[in-house]
């Protein structure tokens, strides 16, 4: 179920999209909230460089793994603008993250790519139930998912 807390989360993660958009980069952006709800650490997509493993989501599980206690890390939620790919899922469940909420899945990411024309990733686009297990995650939601499907439109019709 996501809450008034959830949505502004998420808004605040496809606020990070837009700006790894506008620093031309593609459009992800993750915050990791604590189990009181204060924001520790965000982030935005950094693959414009050539690394395509600098993802936000891999970015804030090694934040947590180096700066939260197991037991804070577990009670702690990862908001994305998309699902976890599966680099980042297994990330998440090596340092034993909590919850996941997310405003666009991967299934809708390739519909939206293959819509653009855009050749399929090397990497396979898995469900992050598919990867780790005995996660919460929750997701997308629809009014936010259009947000972040135009981003990636904007990114790839740009770049053309």
């Amino acid at each position: 179920m996501i809450s008034e807390t959830d949505l502004k989360h998420l808004q605040r993660c496809v606020e990070l999209a837009r700006t790894a958009l506008e620093k031309g980069d593609e459009p992800f952006g993750s915050v990791l909230v604590s189990a009181n709800g204060d924001v520790l650490a965000e982030d935005h997509n950094h693959v414009a460089g050539g690394d395509h493993t600098q993802h936000p989501e891999f970015a804030l599980a090694r934040w947590a793994a180096e700066n939260m206690t197991p037991e804070e890390r577990s009670k702690a939620t990862v908001y994305t603008s998309g699902e976890h790919c599966p680099m980042c899922a297994a990330a998440h469940g090596w340092v034993g993250l909590g919850r996941i909420v997310y405003a666009s899945s991967s299934e809708q990411l390739v519909q939206w790519l293959s819509e653009l024309g855009v050749a399929p990733s090397r990497v396979r686009n898995l469900p992050i139930e598919e990867v780790i297990r005995d996660t919460a995650v929750d997701g997308p939601v629809p009014e936010l998912a259009e947000q972040v499907r135009q981003l990636h439109h904007q990114f790839y019709t740009t770049r053309r």
